[in-house]
């Protein structure tokens, strides 16, 4: 208490003591404008009215002064320079009549301090070619520039000058050195100079290679330095402790960083707001959050610093609701709310997808200004997006003022992510026609797209500027390389990618082993999943739906039983609704109807769409109509608007002969409006993409096409095709069947191809809905009449047609 009162009064007192300092300067500026007095009192006072930043009143006095000596003209140059003013800081320095090695530095340091590298380094080397040597402080502002600005090559000639002028031995500008190299990213040189130093007793040396090593994310050699800073006596101070627990924080030393904290508080720098703002972040990255919270609490002065790493933190791990809590509460606080408060909240709504809260925010934000703010804008249209209201992400975007490559690949990744693959690859190619670069980010959602609508040549476009832009490979990148080689039918590339990358996950190897599943090569799929196991990498959900795929389409039943039991007991997975529809379809493909059913019983998690149609499926296959009608009426439920059951629970009476139930599940169709999805198939050539369905007509190649058709059947006829009539239209006379199946969309695709690429290139065909049996027959043929292997991607799998044989022909 006495103390507070003896503080409380000796700040008064010099409070007063500044103000009538103050009132002196000002009575004897007035007294000089009238009267003259000696040289030395009026450099005096010039000096005071600069320091106190008077800057005007400094050269109404300057312009006064009947005589100058080189401390005038130098006081008035540094005046201007430190106060940002350099344009009048040049004019005066241009007029000094006789410049000295301080008229020089004082202009430097005003250019250095300001950040204007070329008027700072013009300088610097005219002033050397004048005959001027350069002290030790204008080394240290040129170097301080060089740390500031990342200017590692014109530091190292400024060292260079250092050792021919034995400057490399002076303390101050070998620690202005040091923290050039560290600041650069240089640890080594670093720490080559900090060895040469012989008094090493410099708290802020040490200090500036504990921020060295902290910005190159070396946790580890920072904690072994400030321990070895410790031992040899060196005092740190409020600069020291925020660097080593920044380092503490990269490495998740948790302990280590708690002991510093005990440090802190032993050197009485507790109360510092830079200190705790990284204690706070430092507990809350080391995922202590009870002390995060106890160190922000513990603070005096609300650092909105300190208040957005703990909100982050929050949001990190998984804590949405104390994060939106802390906002409100610095909310009213009245707290200065900045760009980058918003961004940490608006990351919490994305996670929790409440729309309402998250537009009340927008409204805040837009009322408050911030919406101008680049990372502000970025964040609202990265929430938007993963909320799935893409519209509204747009929107913002377009009124953004600024979009940079996070905007672009916010909004990219947003199309992406919600299924609209084709807007994703248009905004895309927007992106690069303004001029902004693509990041590892942008490519890997685009690649993504990609593979979704099995692009191969965009893919390959995409992959070729890549490599051209001399952007670091990052392991989710080369994983989404793999995933669309996979995804593309082009088995080849995706190997290619995966043998040159340094380093593969769990990621990369699922990849390849449903890459391997989906285009009919299940048997090595199963070996690269043991290649993997042989690694000591883990499956992990993925990659068992890829194995029971592999194992259904291989028809490996007890494969596929070991690896669904080895799920849970093993690895301590618990199996999906899509492992369930993986095992039922591998039941059903053996006819074992039964085991199907009792697995269904059994799941462990409620069937959804994907394990009744599995079931469907089998029960169309092998006519078991009274279990066909349960899985289809749960569908009617599910997926009320679905076709796919209807169409299959109507062909199913069919075939039994059920004529007025297939009518009567017609009828029901067409009373609610459900239409059934129109087959089409696609083509990629030369950048563009050919869409045709089933007897098209509008393709600008119609009369070549159907040409090449008539052309087709005719050669596989005589190779021994016979169209198959269960695949044709009921109501139709037996040419008008053979004209329908004919031209299938897929038929008229392939056509397309064969007219389009060199000879004896692959065709690569793609389909929305399941190939027919009657094309998947007739590419068996084409592919030996024409010596073409042909690449069919339906919605269930890939068909490698060659020398007319199917790549599933080999396990059915």
């Amino acid at each position: 208490m006495i103390m507070n009162k003896f503080n409380s009064k000796f700040l008064t007192f010099a409070h007063e003591g500044r103000q009538f300092k103050q009132r002196v300067v000002t009575h004897y500026f007035h007294s000089v404008v009238d009267s003259s007095h000696s040289k030395l009192d009026n450099n005096l006072l010039l000096n005071e009215l600069a320091k106190s930043g008077r800057i005007d009143e400094a050269r109404h006095l300057f312009d006064k002064m009947p005589s100058r000596d080189d401390f005038t003209w130098n006081t008035m140059i540094a005046a201007y320079a430190n106060s940002g003013r350099l344009t009048e800081a040049k004019q005066i320095f241009d007029a000094t009549p006789s410049k000295s090695a301080i008229t020089w530095s004082s202009l430097i340091s005003g250019y250095c301090r300001n950040e204007c590298q070329r008027e700072a380094f013009e300088s610097f080397w005219q002033m050397q070619l004048e005959g001027q040597m350069p002290s030790q402080y204008t080394l240290g502002s040129v170097l301080r520039l060089c740390s500031t600005l990342g200017l590692l090559q014109k530091g190292e000639l400024v060292h260079g000058y250092m050792i021919k002028t034995r400057f490399d031995s002076n303390v101050f500008v070998v620690t202005s050195l040091v923290d050039m190299y560290a600041k650069c990213k240089r640890i080594l040189e670093a720490e080559c100079l900090f060895e040469t130093l012989q008094d090493r007793k410099n708290h802020v040396v040490w200090t500036v290679m504990l921020t060295g090593y902290s910005l190159i994310g070396d946790g580890f050699k920072a904690m072994k330095f400030f321990r070895d800073m410790r031992a040899q006596g060196v005092e740190s101070n409020q600069f020291t402790f925020p660097s080593i627990l920044t380092s503490s924080a990269s490495v998740l030393a948790h302990s280590f960083g708690a002991q510093v904290h005990g440090c802190i508080i032993q050197s009485g720098f507790g109360p510092n707001v830079f200190v705790q703002s990284a204690l706070v972040d430092m507990y809350i990255k080391c995922g202590d959050h009870i002390s995060a919270k106890n160190a922000l609490k513990s603070m005096e002065v609300d650092d909105v610093v300190s208040w957005n790493s703990m909100i982050v933190g929050c949001v990190r791990q998984g804590f949405i609701g104390e994060a939106l809590s802390l906002f409100k509460e610095m909310h009213s606080r009245e707290m200065k709310i900045d760009d980058f408060t918003y961004p940490s909240v608006l990351n919490s709504f994305a996670a929790l997808k409440n729309i309402k809260s998250a537009m009340a925010i927008h409204c805040l934000i837009v009322k408050t200004g911030f919406e101008v703010y680049q990372l502000v804008g970025n964040a609202l249209v990265d929430m938007y997006a993963k909320q799935g209201n893409i519209e509204s992400a747009l929107e913002v975007f377009k009124h953004m003022p600024d979009k940079d490559v996070i905007s672009w690949t916010s909004l990219v990744t947003g199309y992406a992510q919600n299924g609209t693959h084709e807007k994703a690859l248009e905004l895309f190619c927007e992106m690069r026609d303004a001029g902004i670069y693509p990041d590892q980010f942008v490519i890997a959602s685009i690649l993504s797209a990609c593979a979704e609508l099995t692009l191969l040549e965009f893919g390959q476009q995409i992959h070729a500027n890549f490599i051209k832009s001399g952007l670091q490979a990052s392991l989710s990148v080369d994983n989404s390389f793999v995933t669309m080689y996979a995804k593309c039918g082009c088995l080849e590339e995706a190997n290619r990618v995966f043998d040159s990358m340094q380093v593969q996950n769990v990621i990369t190897w699922t990849a390849l082993i449903v890459g391997y599943a989906q285009n009919g090569r299940g048997k090595e799929s199963l070996k690269l999943y043991d290649q993997m196991l042989a690694t000591g990498t883990k499956p992990d959900f993925i990659t068992f739906i890829g194995l029971l795929f592999a194992c259904s389409h291989a028809g490996l039943l007890e494969k596929g039983q070991y690896y669904f039991e080895s799920m849970n007991r093993v690895y301590g997975i618990k199996p999906g609704p899509e492992h369930y529809a993986c095992m039922i379809d591998l039941f059903g493909r053996w006819g074992k109807l039964n085991e199907a059913e009792a697995l269904l019983n059994q799941m462990a998690v409620e069937p959804d769409g994907t394990v009744w149609k599995a079931l469907l499926a089998a029960c169309r296959v092998h006519g078991k109509i009274e279990l066909g009608e349960r899985a289809a009426e749960n569908l009617f439920v599910l997926e009320p608007m679905n076709a796919v059951p209807y169409v299959q629970l109507s062909n199913m009476y069919s075939a039994a002969g059920r004529w007025e139930d297939a009518a009567r599940i017609r009828k029901l169709m067409k009373s609610k409006g459900i239409l059934k999805e129109p087959g089409c198939s696609w083509i990629e050539m030369n950048g563009q993409v050919h869409t045709f369905m089933s007897e098209d007509r509008s393709h600008s190649w119609t009369t070549e096409i159907y040409s090449k058709i008539d052309e087709i059947i005719m050669f596989i006829k005589e190779s021994g095709y016979m169209p198959d009539m269960n695949f044709a239209l009921h109501d139709m006379d037996k040419e008008g069947k053979e004209l329908g199946l004919a031209y299938h969309s897929e038929k008229l695709a392939v056509a397309f191809g064969l007219l389009t690429t060199p000879p004896g290139a692959p065709v690569r065909v793609f389909k929305n809905l399941r190939v027919c049996g009657d094309c998947h027959t007739a590419m068996r043929y084409i592919s030996r009449v024409y010596l073409r292997h042909i690449i069919l991607r339906d919605s269930n799998c890939f068909h490698h047609f060659k020398e007319g044989k199917c790549s599933c022909d080999d396990y059915w």
